[in-house]
């Protein structure tokens, strides 16, 4: 049996100058993700609380991961995750 994850709402905590449009592209570009929804949920001087829903058929968590290593991101939690067995 095959279990693929389909859904994962995470919170995040970020720079702010860290672009939020390219964090979201590159989430976009991971193996297995369909869509993105960002949500700032908190602003403060340097940095910002966002919320994620990532979408998709088959969403690859560690390359996730690397994503928001790259932009400096840290996952405050994970959510909601959704998984299905094939």
């Amino acid at each position: 049996m095959v279990v693929k994850v389909k859904r994962l709402v995470v919170d995040s905590l970020k720079p702010l100058e860290s672009p939020k449009l390219d964090l979201a592209l590159a989430l976009g570009r991971v193996e297995g993700v369909d869509d993105v929804t960002l949500s700032v949920t908190e602003v403060d001087s340097k940095t910002e609380t966002i919320r994620l829903l990532i979408g998709g058929q088959d969403i690859n968590y560690d390359r996730v991961q690397d994503v928001f290593s790259m932009f400096g991101a840290a996952v405050r939690s994970i959510d909601e995750i959704v998984v299905q067995s094939e």
